[in-house]
């Protein structure tokens, strides 16, 4: 019956069953995320940033597109030990667009090197 009613849905395209959600706090355990986001469907996934440039984040996997997008609905700005969280949808054409800021640069230098152009910096 679930499904009958969800069929005819159109869900918008950057809606996908992982969820990426920032602002946790860093002390966050497993336990209490799947406490947190199983209220909303069934998970197969939760992976905890542990590092220091991820610390703070978490993906949670649902296993249904549905349930993920309830959960997104429902839990951002959620207040979870006096912070609010941030839960988007995991987009992977963004997460791969990071560039490599110091090879960036390096191309900027060379070309105005080569045009002759200089900046207020490099003076």
């Amino acid at each position: 019956m679930a499904m009958n009613k969800r069929g005819n849905v159109r869900l918008p395209p950057e809606v996908n069953r992982i969820l990426y959600v920032k602002n946790l706090p860093y002390k966050i355990t497993a336990e209490e995320m799947y406490d947190i986001f199983g209220k909303y469907g069934a998970i197969r996934q939760i992976r905890v940033g542990n590092t220091p440039e991820t610390k703070g984040t978490a993906f949670v996997v649902y296993e249904d597109i549905f349930d993920a997008k309830n959960a997104c609905d429902h839990l951002s700005g959620f207040n979870v030990c006096n912070r609010y969280l941030v839960v988007l949808y995991y987009q992977s054409t963004r997460a791969f667009k990071k560039t490599d800021t110091e090879k960036k640069k390096q191309e900027l230098d060379q070309m105005k090197t080569k045009y002759g152009l200089s900046t207020p910096e490099n003076k």
